[in-house]
């Protein structure tokens, strides 16, 4: 067998794999929603090697606020025991991303748009920037922006007070 086959074959059962976790977390999610009373519809997809949910209403999605919570949290509390219940049916640490009502992609647009603007101001003044402190979400998004942007970025403090620091070139 040539390295090209089996690269196709493992990114199969990596696709697989992903898919299964998509699955296993929709299962849970509508679950919960049940339990709630609340409606929404799931969305499943791979993005960048890692299975994605989303939880969708054609309302006006108020009520799907209610598991956004202030900043997020509520969101963030849901995805870990989301991905809690797919490492207990599949016994694999999960990198699931789960979205609801859009919150995750607006607060995705907004943050690529700090990166963007901290970068500017980094090749302007030649002076690192120092951000305010991020989640693991939010600063994975800010570092991918200051490198498109052509820089280079880091991480410091210790959680929950870790912050991202755009650097010069």
């Amino acid at each position: 067998m040539t390295e090209g086959t089996t690269s196709a074959a493992e990114g199969g059962d990596t696709l697989t794999r992903l898919e299964q976790e998509g699955e296993i977390a929709a299962d849970y999610l509508e679950g919960l929603l049940d339990i709630a009373d609340l409606d929404g519809d799931i969305d499943m997809d791979v993005e960048a090697d890692r299975a994605s949910v989303s939880i969708v209403s054609d309302a006006s999605g108020r009520d799907l606020q209610k598991l956004v919570g202030r900043d997020g949290e509520v969101l963030e509390a849901l995805q870990e025991l989301t991905r809690l219940a797919v490492h207990r049916e599949t016994g694999d640490r999960s990198r699931l991303m789960l979205d609801i009502a859009g919150f995750r992609a607006q607060k995705r647009a907004e943050l690529a748009q700090l990166g963007a603007q901290a970068a500017s101001e980094v090749k302007a003044t030649g002076e690192p920037v120092k951000l305010d402190p991020m989640t693991p979400f939010e600063r994975k998004v800010v570092h991918d922006a200051v490198a498109a942007a052509g820089l280079r970025s880091e991480s410091e403090g210790e959680e929950p007070q870790r912050f991202v620091v755009v650097l010069p070139a």
